[in-house]
């Protein structure tokens, strides 16, 4: 039995021994402790400013998202503007030619020529302002039947135009660019009776 204190109490002096090295190795861990803390506080502090940049940027996104969606509303709002800017050319001729049509100097015949004169000249503008905005008419009368651009009212028979080809234009349709802005109100041959 006393052996086995002796062996016992052996390695209890042995764990105690060990014991004092390890509040060498304490001291030091201590020493490590700090530095990570410092390292811990640095990282947070770096975060936060991290936290800080990111939340500004996106208040500045968001701000930026809105004046883009305002612009975007402004310009739809006035997209017209060059157009109906240019088409009051076309209102002053007309104005024009009534007051030429309805002035009391010359005959009914004088008034009616500078009235149709007047009239011809602003729906030349009128075509050239649309031509300048990329809206032009389609040809129809005699070309073939294309459902894509023509709009059938009635189909009549005709010696002179083929059968499924355009014999006369109601309404006149447009092209805005590559799109269609209004097909063209015909009337479609169906050939020899």
């Amino acid at each position: 039995m006393s052996e086995e204190l002796k062996n016992e109490n052996g390695s209890f002096e042995e764990e105690i021994e060990a014991g004092g090295d390890e509040s060498g190795e304490n001291s030091a861990n201590e020493a490590d402790t700090e530095n990570v803390g410092s390292d811990m506080e640095k990282l947070q502090h770096e975060l936060a400013e991290s936290k800080d940049q990111l939340l500004r940027l996106a208040a500045e996104f968001e701000n930026f998202k809105k004046r883009m969606e305002r612009e975007k509303e402004t310009l739809l709002q006035y997209a017209g503007e060059n157009i109906f800017r240019e088409l009051l050319t076309a209102v002053d001729n007309l104005d024009r030619a009534l007051e030429q049509g309805s002035a009391d100097s010359g005959d009914a015949q004088q008034k009616l020529d500078a009235l149709l004169e007047g009239v011809g000249l602003t729906h030349k503008g009128l075509l050239a302002t649309l031509e300048k905005f990329d809206v032009v008419a389609i040809e129809s009368e005699g070309a073939e039947f294309d459902p894509n651009e023509h709009e059938a009212m009635t189909m009549e028979v005709s010696d002179k135009v083929p059968a499924n080809h355009i014999l006369q234009e109601f309404m006149k349709g447009y092209r805005y660019k590559d799109r269609l802005l209004r097909p063209a109100k015909v009337v479609v041959s169906q050939g020899k009776g």
